[in-house]
């Protein structure tokens, strides 16, 4: 269990009692640093990598939090984890309204168009192609009980979409698709709008192929979101987002015919986990129409373009 009077200490503040996390799933804290609020919050174990990478975007005026300026260094290091101090950024949260859409697509395209053409800033480099079948069957076991303790049932044709994903993990690693470097968790509850939108949590800073973080966004955008649609976006939602960052980025056509596969890919990575280890997801309601409307979008996606 993480102490988080001692995190906060090593940063200079002084705290009575065990702070209260302002975030479910990692501690994450709000305390007053002279006369503004700050967050002390975990970051990755590049953590200095991270910092010259996101500070070069706010350097070219990019809405993106950096380390606050302290009278020690920040980022620290406590026990085996790094900690960072950013501003608290105030202001609306993201609610799908049309114009929101459109300028978070906006800004995922400026973040994208700043990465230098190689991983210049020695970012954690995307190696995440070896997924096998008996890690499916088993997260397809844990699905099928979690949605059947829910009352929902999950349509068989998953699964056949996971194996052939697994199938496909080699060729789309050598298919030698453009690399970017992104804060690549890029989401809702990332964002805080002011109105335009601002990125506040940037530590899963990555090097990996640039469709795959647009997978990323058209996949999770809603999840763990209070105020958001309770399914991902719609067609004409996502065809919103891509008009907002194609007003900064090209993509190729090499990318265009990886599409499809990077979607599934994506999916198999970053999705199935989350339905076969969190059970408590399926008992939520709008979390539960969520992982059905991704399921029927990763079953048939072919409406879902980059045109």
């Amino acid at each position: 269990m993480m102490n988080g009077k001692e995190i906060l200490t090593i940063f200079g503040f002084e705290v009575n009692e065990e702070p209260k996390s302002i975030y479910p799933y990692s501690p994450v804290y709000r305390v007053k640093y002279g006369d503004k609020d700050v967050v002390v919050k975990r970051t990755q174990r590049r953590a200095k990598n991270v910092m010259s990478y996101i500070t070069m975007l706010k350097d070219k005026g990019v809405n993106v939090v950096t380390p606050v300026k302290l009278q020690v260094d920040n980022p620290q290091k406590y026990e085996d984890t790094n900690f960072v101090v950013y501003p608290y950024i105030e202001g609306k949260k993201y609610s799908g309204e049309k114009k929101e859409i459109y300028e978070a697509g906006k800004l995922l395209g400026q973040i994208h168009s700043f990465s230098p053409s190689s991983n210049a800033y020695n970012l954690l480099d995307y190696d995440v192609y070896d997924f096998n079948e008996q890690e499916v069957e088993a997260s397809m076991e844990a699905i099928i009980q979690h949605a059947d303790n829910a009352g929902v049932e999950i349509d068989t044709g998953l699964k056949i979409k996971l194996l052939e994903s697994v199938a496909s993990q080699q060729e789309l690693y050598h298919a030698g698709l453009p690399h970017v470097a992104t804060p690549h968790d890029f989401k809702a509850n990332n964002l805080v709008l002011i109105p335009e939108p601002y990125l506040i949590d940037p530590d899963n800073a990555a090097w990996i192929p640039r469709i795959f973080d647009l997978a990323l966004a058209l996949l999770l955008f809603h999840n763990e979101h209070e105020e958001a649609p309770d399914q991902i976006f719609t067609i004409d939602e996502w065809a919103l987002f891509l008009s907002g960052y194609k007003e900064y980025i090209v993509l190729t056509d090499h990318e265009k015919g990886f599409w499809d596969k990077a979607k599934q890919h994506v999916f198999l990575d970053e999705v199935m986990w989350l339905m076969a280890e969190y059970e408590e997801d399926w008992q939520n309601s709008s979390q539960q129409k969520l992982f059905n409307s991704l399921i029927r979008v990763v079953i048939d996606s072919a409406a879902y373009k980059l045109i």
